[in-house]
């Protein structure tokens, strides 16, 4: 799956709402463009998207059946 293929996904799926799609689907377009990346910015864009998820927590226990 690309990240057009997953951004329809997100969008048929009204996922825009799950902040985890919405990493997924950084993580698809940063490794698209990590050929034009420098080493250095490619890390940092990935440090980015980690630290993201790392702040959603434990958010979802209790409700997985209506977040997932």
């Amino acid at each position: 799956m690309n990240s057009n293929e997953l951004a329809r996904y997100v969008e048929a799926t009204d996922g825009i709402s799950k902040p985890w799609l919405l990493a997924q689907l950084r993580l698809l377009k940063l490794k698209e463009q990590r050929d034009s990346l420098s080493p250095e910015d490619y890390e940092r864009k990935l440090a980015d998207i980690h630290q993201d998820l790392m702040n959603l927590g434990q958010w979802w226990i209790g409700i997985e059946d209506e977040v997932f």
